[in-house]
C-alpha cells in the first residue's frame, strides 16, 4: 500500500483500499470492537493522545517503543525495537536497534527514524504546537540529543543524570515514527491524524468521533498478525455496547461496569475478561476556587470520602483502595505504611470549621461515564460531601474542553493517573509537578513540590529519592492537597467466549501475535 493511498483513506477520500480486494482469500478473522471513546483530541499522535483508558487501547498496535512493556506479564521492560540496551553513564543509554524491522510505509527502520522521533520537528522545535512542546518537556525534561553511533546503534543523551531513562524510553513519548512519512506530510498538523510506525497493525482509516480501522501489517517483525482487520467503533453508551455484543454486531465491548458482568456471562456465548490495571481514579482540585484556597477544605473533602464503600458498592469489590498515588510496581521506591486520608466525617467537619467554610458552592465537573461508573461514583461522592456540610454541585460536561474551561469557578474534577514506568516520576511528577497537567491547566502548583520534582528527576541515590517521594505524597495528599485518590482502577471487556484473546494488566487491547493465541 502506498503512502498516497493511505493518506486518501485517512482523510475520507478513499473508502476502499487495494489490500481488501487482494486479501479476499485471507482466512484470518476481522473483528469490531465497541469502545466508549476512540480519541480525546481526534488525533493519533501520542504527543497529544495520552489517555490511558482511551488511546492506550489501540496506540501500541500501531506505534512501538525501543523498549517495550510485557503485556503478558506485569508490564516489566522487554526488548522491542531495540534488542538490547546498556548504561554508558548516568546521563547516557546506548541501544542496539532490531534488524529487519519494516515500517508501515515499507521502509526499513534505522537510526535516523529514531533520532527524528525525539527531534525538533516532532517534539521541541518552534514549529511544533505549544501544547505538544509542553508534553515533550514533561516526558523529556532534560533530553539533550540522540547520537547516531551507526545505522543500528543510537545513544540517548541527557543533560542531567537520570536513573529513569530506560523507563522513559518504554513509555508515552518514546514511540518511534517513520521519518520519511512525517517529512513527506510537511508539518506537525499534517501528521496529526496519521500514525506511521512499526506495530502489528497499520492505520487504514480514522474518522474522529466515529471509527478507526486497522489492517494487518504482514511484515511485522514480531510475527504475522492474527487478525486481518480491526474496526474500533465509538459507542458511548454502555447499554448499546452490550446490546451490540449480544447481537453479534461487535465481537468486543469495552468499559463494562462490574454490575453488568454477571448479566453478560449468563449468555453461554459470551465472557468478560479483565481486572485491576496500573491506573488510579482520582479527583483533581483547582485551588484557585475561592472555597478551595484553604487546603483544609480540600483535606476535609478527602476525609469525607469512604473509598472502600465505593469499591464495595459500585465495583463489587473488584477495585481496590490503594496506598495513595503509588503502586507496588515502583519496587524499592514504594513508600510502605502510607495511606489515603482515612474516612473520618468528624475530622472533615472540624477542618471545615477551622477553615471558616460557610457553605459556598464548590463545582464538581464530571463526564457522562467517560470513566467506568463515573456518574454513579460522582453521585455517591456528592452525598458523602453533603453529609459533612460541603455544598458540592455536580456538573456533567460533554468533553474535556468543557471540564477544563476556565470560565466559571472550577472546583474539583474527575481524572485518572497511571505510572507509565516503574518510578514515581512517571505519575506524581508528570501530572502534578511543574511541567504537569495540573500546573499547565492553572489548577494546582506548589513551590516545594516543584523543587522536589527537579531533585527527584536528577537524583541517583535510591534512599534519598524515596525520601523525596514520601515528602511529595505528604504535600500532595495532606499539606496542600492536589488530588484525592479514590481507588485503583479495573477494566473489563466483554467478548465472544470462543475468541482466544488474553487480557493484559493494562487498558491495551493486545491483538498482536502474543495477545491473540489462536
Amino acid at each position: 500500500m502506498t503512502q498516497i493511498t493511505r493518506r486518501l483513506a485517512l482523510t475520507g477520500i478513499a473508502a476502499t483500499l487495494p489490500r481488501f480486494a487482494i486479501g479476499q482469500s485471507d482466512q484470518r478473522p476481522s473483528i469490531t470492537v465497541a469502545v466508549q471513546k476512540i480519541a480525546n483530541t481526534n488525533t493519533t499522535d501520542p504527543m497529544r493522545e495520552q489517555s490511558s483508558n482511551v488511546s492506550e487501547r489501540w496506540l501500541g498496535s500501531i506505534l512501538e517503543n525501543l523498549i517495550g512493556r510485557n503485556q503478558q506479564g506485569q508490564l516489566e521492560r522487554v526488548p522491542a525495537l531495540a534488542t538490547s540496551w546498556r548504561r554508558i553513564d548516568a546521563t547516557t543509554v546506548e541501544l542496539s536497534l532490531r534488524p529487519n524491522v519494516v515500517l508501515h510505509n515499507g521502509d526499513m527502520l534505522n537510526a535516523e527514524d529514531v533520532a527524528f522521533s525525539f527531534g525538533s520537528e516532532r517534539m521541541f522545535g518552534a514549529d511544533v504546537p505549544t501544547d505538544v512542546r509542553a508534553v515533550a518537556k514533561r516526558y523529556w525534561p532534560a533530553l539533550e540529543r540522540i547520537d547516531i553511533v551507526d545505522r543500528a546503534t543510537i545513544r540517548v543523551v541527557n543533560s542531567k543524570p537520570d536513573v529513569t531513562l530506560e523507563g522513559r524510553l518504554s513509555a508515552g513519548g518514546g514511540q518511534i515514527v517513520s521519518r520519511r512519512s512525517w517529512q513527506e506530510a510537511g508539518s506537525w498538523q499534517a501528521n496529526a491524524r496519521l500514525a506511521t510506525g512499526s506495530g502489528p497493525y497499520l492505520l487504514s482509516s480514522f474518522k474522529p468521533d466515529s471509527e478507526m480501522v486497522l489492517e494487518a501489517h504482514d511484515q511485522y517483525w514480531g510475527g504475522r498478525p492474527p487478525l486481518r482487520r480491526i474496526r474500533l467503533l465509538e459507542v458511548p453508551e454502555q447499554a448499546s455496547r452490550i446490546a451490540g455484543l449480544r447481537a453479534g454486531e461487535y465481537q468486543f465491548a469495552c468499559d463494562i461496569s462490574p454490575d453488568q458482568i454477571g448479566e453478560i456471562e449468563r449468555d453461554p456465548k459470551l465472557a468478560v475478561k479483565g481486572g485491576l490495571v496500573l491506573n488510579h481514579r482520582i479527583l483533581a482540585f483547582d485551588k484557585q476556587h475561592p472555597a478551595l484556597v484553604d487546603p483544609r477544605v480540600r483535606l476535609a473533602m478527602a476525609h469525607a470520602i469512604d473509598g472502600q464503600a465505593i469499591v464495595d458498592s459500585v465495583w463489587a469489590g473488584r477495585a481496590k483502595v490503594p496506598a495513595g498515588l503509588q503502586w507496588p510496581f515502583y519496587g524499592p521506591m514504594f513508600v510502605e505504611g502510607w495511606t489515603v486520608p482515612k474516612f473520618d466525617p468528624v475530622l472533615a467537619q472540624n477542618l471545615l470549621r477551622a477553615a471558616g467554610y460557610k457553605g459556598e458552592v464548590i463545582t464538581y465537573r464530571a463526564r457522562n461515564n467517560y470513566y467506568t461508573a463515573e456518574i454513579a461514583t460522582a453521585q455517591i461522592l456528592v452525598e458523602m460531601w453533603r453529609a459533612v456540610g460541603l455544598n458540592v454541585q455536580l456538573e456533567v460536561k460533554e468533553n474535556w474542553g468543557q471540564v477544563l474551561d476556565k470560565a466559571g469557578p472550577r472546583g474539583v474534577r474527575d481524572w485518572s493517573n497511571s505510572p507509565t514506568f516503574d518510578d514515581p516520576i512517571s505519575s506524581i511528577v508528570n501530572q502534578h509537578g511543574p511541567n504537569g497537567a495540573q500546573a499547565g491547566n492553572g489548577e494546582w502548583s506548589n513551590t516545594e513540590m516543584n523543587t522536589l520534582s527537579a531533585a527527584l528527576e536528577s537524583g541517583t541515590d535510591i534512599a534519598e529519592r524515596k525520601r523525596i517521594f514520601a515528602r511529595m505524597l505528604q504535600i500532595c495528599e495532606r499539606d496542600d492537597p492536589a488530588y484525592v485518590v479514590l481507588h485503583q482502577n479495573a477494566t473489563f471487556t466483554g467478548l465472544r467466549r470462543d475468541l482466544p484473546w488474553q487480557a493484559p494488566p493494562s487498558f491495551f487491547l493486545d491483538f498482536g501475535p502474543k495477545g491473540w493465541r489462536a
